[in-house]
């Protein structure tokens, strides 16, 4: 790379990292890459590597084509990777010839792939949740007793962050069968707590396949089996089973069992507090924004709901970015429908600051972006830009 494209790379990177108000080490820390590496680079003294490049790039929540013009697109990375995932659990009932690792750094390690996931950094999981998950199968094929378990609740892990890839991306079929994966594993757990967390994330093929009633049906179901809300986990998993219902209920167009759920879930948010238990974010706050999600789904005559809560609530900085950057998505769905077309592309940058991988795969995103673009009528430069950044042209 020429110097002068250095000193540009270098740059690009400074000013994207001082607009997320953070230090040289920061960033350092965030891309696990050293702080001599992030030095040499901002100051145009050397290239990153591709891999460096991604991790810089995932760190500050940006495509690398922000840093980098003519970088390889995120989706088309995740894409190339999607065959590795797919060949990764091929053979899960069968045992392989494979020494597994101690358990503890196998968790730490697939602790990464859920902090990516909460995050939406979906290059990085794609590149790790291979091995990750043949490791995890490796450990559950090559342990007995209290280590199975432990190895089962680790492969339940690696597949939900595996499928977070599969689902955004559109590999639907991926998605599903990693999503049985999970399930597979966390029935071998014997832990209801996990079980919930997997009948949670089991959602999604409903909402692929549009069968919302029988996706709340499936929900109702997986409450009813859930362990009584007694301790902070149960209660989470409870809770976050019912804000899940609420949503899949708005999607179906039953506002009484939108009321029914939302209830439970703002009753058992208000007993724990915010955090993602056994990765799933709950509590409070994620309970208001689901709040905003399901006044949408459930159309025009409920969204002044959403944008009341948006008038007096915004998502704290404390909750995962992929959950903010889904607030901001739905409220420029509903600011959309309301006519305020500016209001909804402010909120659609905001989304995209905050979590770019998510809301440029998002489908309300891309398709708010569209009908702005066409409503306006505009070539203003960052409205196409966007909308070109997001496929909505």
């Amino acid at each position: 790379m020429p110097i002068a494209s250095r000193r540009d790379v270098g740059q690009h990177i400074a000013t994207i990292r001082r607009a997320r108000r953070m230090t040289q080490a920061d960033l350092a820390r965030a891309a696990y890459v050293s702080l001599a590496t992030v030095k040499g680079i901002e100051r145009g003294a050397r290239s990153p590597s591709d891999d460096t490049l991604d991790s810089i790039a995932a760190a500050l929540n940006v495509d690398p084509s922000r840093i980098v013009v003519g970088s390889t697109r995120t989706d088309s990375r995740v894409h190339a990777v999607l065959p590795n995932i797919s060949a990764a659990i091929a053979t899960y009932d069968i045992v392989a010839d494979t020494t597994p690792r101690p358990l503890d750094e196998l968790r730490e390690d697939i602790g990464k792939l859920v902090q990516w996931r909460l995050a939406a950094q979906y290059a990085r999981i794609a590149e790790h949740a291979p091995h990750l998950l043949t490791e995890s199968l490796a450990a559950l094929h090559h342990t007995g007793g209290a280590e199975q378990l432990r190895s089962a609740h680790l492969l339940a892990t690696a597949a939900r962050s595996a499928d977070a890839v599969a689902y955004k991306f559109g590999a639907l079929d991926l998605s599903a069968r990693l999503v049985e994966l999970m399930r597979w594993a966390a029935d071998l757990t014997e832990d209801r707590v996990v079980q919930a967390s997997a009948a949670y994330v089991r959602t999604e093929t409903f909402f692929a396949a549009r069968a919302h009633a029988q996706g709340l049906r499936a929900l109702e179901q997986a409450i009813d089996a859930s362990p009584y809300p007694l301790g902070t986990a149960s209660t989470a998993a409870r809770g976050a089973l019912h804000m899940r219902a609420a949503v899949i209920a708005g999607r179906s167009g039953d506002a009484d069992a939108v009321a029914l759920h939302l209830d439970e879930a703002r009753m058992l948010g208000d007993k724990v507090p915010e955090a993602a238990y056994d990765g799933t974010q709950f509590g409070p706050e994620s309970v208001r924004a689901h709040e905003v999600s399901v006044a949408v789904s459930l159309g025009q005559e409920h969204l002044q709901r959403a944008l009341d809560i948006a008038d007096e609530w915004t998502p704290p900085d404390s909750l995962p970015e992929e959950r903010q950057s889904g607030f901001w998505i739905e409220l420029a769905r509903a600011q959309v429908w309301a006519g305020r077309a500016d209001d909804a592309f402010e909120s659609l940058k905001v989304a995209r600051f905050i979590a770019s991988q998510h809301t440029r795969e998002h489908p309300w995103a891309r398709e708010a972006a569209s009908t702005i673009r066409r409503l306006k009528r505009a070539d203003a430069e960052s409205l196409t830009s966007f909308a070109e950044w997001i496929g909505a042209v």
